[in-house]
């Protein structure tokens, strides 16, 4: 032991300078999640603790009681997918404060089990919008800044079976001109946690009016747009401004087409986009293997939850019998 070189006192002045350091850290294991998911789980667990704290309950840890009886009070109150995330962000808080998860506990996962087969409800996504009502829906848009900025974004949409937050992160520099078409890089998607970028093919189409590539050079040219975001904002003057579309502006433009030419609005949305290029896709017999290279779907039965839907009146036994 004699022979071990002592070890040097700690240097006030080298901790200080890991602090930013540390902080650094911090900010990346944050990163894990992304924004939204972290707005909804501070939102969930701001709303647990106002619960405890009136009733005079531990929060953190929470007992499985305390838990049990939240579960069935909000139940009354949100649906099941609401609480799931809500339990999602107790779990989480736990997980961070380094205390046992009450969900551990048997008798809450059933309280959990009975809360789900009492109130659950089958999942009811946005119809998808295939090609002929999307056909319908880019010509009565119109020349306007708007309309074509909106014709670019619905078409761009469906021909990358995009969502929402994928299709407004679209900067002109993701675009990489091609003779088929642009080469569109991805930056970051759901399906691509780690951040390391996807790549897909946005062809030349067929006609003319319903051509991604045509509409999208289109309103870049328009708006003089070189660099940046691809969809910005248009006032009532068409004025267009230099910020970023907000995801939930490709639902309400979704829904402003769609009631244009009498679709039922309230059925489609944002995801009707890209749920509608799979359903046609599986109606022209594309094979499972390219519909999952354009949608980057990792899971094959998520995307069959798709196909089955849009293969409910191919091959149907009845139609062959009827």
């Amino acid at each position: 032991m004699s022979n071990l070189p002592s070890l040097p006192s700690p240097d006030t002045a080298l901790i200080a300078g890991l602090i930013p350091l540390a902080e650094r850290a911090v900010a990346m294991a944050d990163a894990a999640q992304a924004p939204s998911t972290r707005r909804a789980y501070d939102r969930a667990w701001s709303g647990f603790e106002r619960w405890t704290a009136a009733r005079g309950l531990a929060s953190l840890p929470a007992m499985p009681e305390t838990l049990a009886m939240y579960l069935t009070d909000r139940a009354e109150a949100v649906k099941v997918s609401t609480l799931e995330q809500e339990l999602a962000a107790i779990v989480e808080a736990h997980r961070k404060a380094d205390v046992p998860s009450p969900t551990d506990n048997r008798d809450l996962q059933l309280v959990w089990k009975g809360i789900r087969r009492t109130y659950g409800k089958p999942k009811v996504g946005k119809s998808p919008v295939g090609v002929l009502d999307l056909a319908r829906m880019v010509a009565e848009l119109g020349d306007t800044p708007s309309g074509i900025r909106d014709r670019a974004l619905l078409l761009l949409g469906f021909a990358g079976a995009l969502r929402r937050s994928e299709l407004v992160a679209v900067d002109v520099e993701d675009l990489a001109p091609n003779p088929d078409g642009f080469a569109l890089i991805i930056k970051r998607s759901k399906s691509d946690g780690e951040g390391e970028g996807q790549r897909i093919g946005i062809p030349n189409g067929r006609r003319p009016e319903t051509c991604p590539v045509l509409a999208i050079r289109a309103w870049l040219q328009l708006a003089n747009i070189k660099a940046g975001p691809v969809f910005r904002s248009v006032d009532r003057h068409g004025n267009i401004g230099p910020e970023r579309l907000g995801d939930r502006a490709v639902a309400e433009v979704v829904k402003r087409a769609a009631h244009a030419v009498g679709l039922d609005e309230k059925a489609l949305g944002g995801h009707s986009l890209r749920s509608g290029l799979v359903t046609e896709a599986v109606r022209a017999g594309v094979s499972e293997r390219a519909i999952m290279a354009q949608t980057r779907h990792k899971s094959l039965i998520t995307l069959r939850g798709y196909i089955r839907l849009g293969s409910l009146f191919l091959d149907n036994p009845a139609a062959a019998l009827l």
